[in-house]
Parts: C-alpha cells; sequence; structure tokens
C-alpha cells in the first residue's frame, strides 16, 4: 500500500531552473517569496514537480506552449 507521498516527483532548484529556462538565482527567489512551494532538506530545497506544472500554467506559460507553432 503506497501513500501519495511516496508516488510525488521532487526536482532540484538547477533542475526547474534548467526547466523554466531561468537561473538558479530566479528559482531560490521564487521560493523564498512563496510563488513556488518547496521542501527544505538540511541546506538544499526540492520543489514538488506538480507544484512547478501549475504555477506554469497559472502564469500563462501553459497557453504560451500551445501557441508555438
Amino acid at each position: 500500500m503506497s501513500s501519495p507521498l511516496s508516488q510525488m516527483r521532487f526536482l532540484t532548484v538547477n533542475e526547474v531552473a534548467e526547466m523554466m529556462r531561468v537561473s538558479t538565482m530566479t528559482v531560490y527567489r521564487m521560493v523564498h517569496s512563496g510563488e513556488v512551494p518547496a521542501i527544505r532538506f538540511g541546506r538544499s530545497f526540492r520543489i514538488p514537480e506538480s507544484a512547478v506544472a501549475q504555477w506554469m500554467y497559472a502564469s500563462g506559460s501553459g497557453e504560451n506552449l500551445n501557441q508555438v507553432g
């Protein structure tokens, strides 16, 4: 029996920065401001993949991706 938490995928700040094509500092600013939720593990952050997808869609990036091409 698995819990929903065990099925979540977490991304590093570097992975999120690469996905969004921004600097890691931008991702850190978004985490600290609360724009993107993150969990702190020691000195590093992990960001739920679903939170990144929701943030990108809410910011309009999802709509822009559908219009490309």
